[in-house]
Parts: structure tokens; sequence; C-alpha cells
């Protein structure tokens, strides 16, 4: 394939996922509803009094919405799936790196 396809074909795919990511931005009210919930949750807390930013006492935080709609369990299969892909792909390189990356042994002339 020609350099200039390739870089192309790069540059298309970038453009259509910029543009579908302008349009869900935009199409959502951009960063706005989230600005204003950020400040009011900031300006709660600050009113009501700081906590540790970690409390190893309430246990795993998992977001509201996940918690509350019954798909905890879905959720914590997600995590063991991605955990076991990220210790076999480690697992996996660990035993195979360097099979091909041995030197030839030298020629005798």
């Amino acid at each position: 394939m020609q350099r200039w396809k390739q870089y192309g074909g790069l540059f298309g795919l970038l453009t259509v996922c910029l543009a579908a990511g302008l349009w869900g931005f935009t199409s959502t009210g951009g960063a706005l509803p989230w600005a204003k919930r950020s400040a009011q949750t900031l300006q709660r807390g600050i009113q009501e009094g700081g906590g540790a930013l970690v409390d190893l006492g309430r246990g795993i935080v998992v977001a509201g919405p996940i918690r509350e709609g019954g798909l905890l369990v879905e959720y914590l299969g997600a995590v063991v799936l991605l955990a076991a892909i990220g210790v076999g792909l480690y697992v996996y390189v660990n035993r195979y790196r360097g099979v091909d990356d041995a030197e030839p042994a030298p020629r005798s002339p």
C-alpha cells in the first residue's frame, strides 16, 4: 500500500471520529450540565465540611447507577474478565519474549 493512502485513511478515520465526538458533545449539551453538577457537588462538599478522599472503612465505592440498577454482578464480572486478560497477556509476553529475539549463531568463515 502506498504511503499517501495510509496517511489518507488515517486522516479520514481521525476526521470521522472527531466529527462523531463533536456531534455527541453538542447533542448532549456539551460540558455545561457536567460543569453545573460538578460545581454543586464541590459547593455542597465545602458547606458540609471536608472528609477523607480515600476512606477504606467504606469498602469499594461503585457508581450509583451500577449499584442501584442491580448491575453489580455484571460490573464485577467485567472487572474480573479484564484483570484476567491483563494477567494473561503479562504471562504470555514474559513467557515468549526473546524467543524470536535470539541472536543467530556466528558463521565460521
